[in-house]
This record gives structure tokens, sequence and C-alpha cells, in this order.
């Protein structure tokens, strides 16, 4: 009788590369951690070798001008007047751009009257009309307020209208045929189908504002962060300069974590249906 073989084939072994893959493929925030000290290590690497550091602060030159640019009273004030502005201005940004998107997108008529208009506005450099604002609001907050509203409404504006256009008209006769009022149906059709194309408009809005206002605060503010980038810059500081922008960074961390953490409530419905 010939015997019959029992064992198991062989399962091929992975390679270090593949199992190196698939641990970050399962992992994606230890990937994200590695790349982070990967640039963080080459940009090390850079200003002591290739590139000069007067013009190109290594990292540790910049921890270093951390206790010095922040134990400046004047920058701390620059810091939470220029939070201030951002916060305000991004607030009245929303409000207003939902304001004016909701009646345009709902209806054809305004909607191809009124929506070139908002485009046009939107593709004039708005850089060139600052001394506008500077005229009308003078040379406070109030200038560095509006500009950075003029730079966050746009992206709410086009976000809601896109998404208005996406609104099925099916949905809106199912609620009409059982009984629903406008309100009830803005609130239960209208608002849930809004959410991700607002939210999208609020992360690219908040970038837009966060924008307006520094560039306000380069051209014509005596404070704010912009106005101290601009002095560091000019004073040949670049590890200074480099710690107001990651100040202005944790910033935008901020306001973009609150905006996901507000479209996570918003859109708790998704996770129910899934």
């Amino acid at each position: 009788m010939t015997s019959v073989s029992t064992s198991m084939p062989e399962v091929p072994s992975l390679s270090p590369m593949t199992r190196l893959r698939d641990y970050f493929l399962l992992r994606p925030g230890a990937a994200r951690l590695v790349i982070c000290i990967a640039l963080v290590a080459l940009w090390e690497i850079s200003g002591h070798t290739i590139m000069d550091p007067d013009f190109l602060s290594p990292p540790s030159a910049i921890i270093q001008a951390i206790p010095r640019v922040l134990g400046n009273p004047g920058v701390l004030g620059a810091l939470w007047d220029t939070f201030y502005e951002l916060v305000l201005a991004f607030a009245i940004s929303v409000v207003l751009g939902v304001l004016i998107a909701i009646p345009i997108g709902m209806h054809k008529f305004t909607l191809r009257s009124a929506l070139p208009l908002v485009l046009l506005l939107y593709s004039i450099p708005q850089v060139t009309i600052l001394p506008l604002f500077v005229l009308y609001f003078g040379v406070g907050a109030g200038s560095k307020i509006a500009f950075g509203v003029t730079h966050g409404i746009f992206p709410i504006i086009l976000n809601v209208i896109a998404g208005l256009q996406t609104l099925e008209a099916a949905h809106l006769t199912a609620a009409h045929s059982m009984g629903a009022n406008r309100r009830q149906i803005f609130r239960r059709v209208v608002l849930p189908h809004l959410t991700p194309s607002l939210f999208a408009g609020l992360r690219l809005a908040m970038s837009g504002t966060l924008l307006g206002v520094l560039l306000a605060e380069l051209y014509v503010s005596a404070g704010g962060i912009g106005y101290y980038t601009k002095l560091f810059s000019e004073s040949f500081d670049p590890s200074a300069t480099f710690t107001l922008v990651g100040a202005l960074a944790l910033m935008a961390v901020f306001l973009n974590e609150v905006v996901r953490r507000a479209e996570k409530r918003a859109s708790f419905w998704r996770t129910q249906q899934q």
C-alpha cells in the first residue's frame, strides 16, 4: 500500500518589507508619525548641511527660540488678537455664507441670476482691494476681520449651493406627501443632505479666513501675528518666524478639530444607518 501524506502545505513566509507594509496599512497613525519624524530629521540635517541656517532654521534652533518668542508679552498679546479676529471672522463667514447660499441654491431663478455674480466677486484678487477695507474699517481689528470674512465666505457659499443642487426632488415630494411643512422639510431633509458639503466648505473657509486675517496684519496692522512675522523676517530671525508659523499651525489644527467634532455630531445619523 502506498502511504498517504497528511502534512499540511507550507505557507510561504512573508518578507520583512511585506510585513512592514501590512503593519502600516492597518495603522495609518503610525505611518503618519513615521513620515513626520522622517521629514523633521531631513529638515534638521538640511538646516546644518545644505541650507543656510540664517534662512532655514533647523527644528533644534526653533525649539530654542520658543521661550524667547513666547516670553515676549507683545507676541502673546498678538497671538490672542489674531485668534480672536480669526474666530470672529470665521463665525461671521459661516452665518453670512449659509444665509446667502440657501436662497440662491433653493430656486433655479436665483441660481441662474445670482450665482454668476458670486463667481465674479470670488474671482477678484482680494489683496488688490485691501486698501478699500482699510479706508472703510480703519487699521484696527475691523479691517482684519472684514478681510478675513471675504476670504472665508465664498467657499461656504459655493459648497452649500453645490450641495443643494444634488438634492433629489423625490425626497422633497415624499416629504410633501407625508404632510411635512416647509420648516420640517428644511430641518429633516435639506439640512441632513447639506451636512457633507457644508462641512467641506467650513474646512476651506477656515483656511481662507486665516489667510485673509494674516494678509491684513502683514500689510496694514501694527499688531497681530502677521505683524510680528513680518518684523522677525525683516530682522533675519528665521527661528522666531518659524515659531510664529508653528503657533498659527496650532490655531488651524485646533479650529479644524472643532469643525471635525461638530461634523461628527451633526452626522450622527450616518453611524446609525451603518
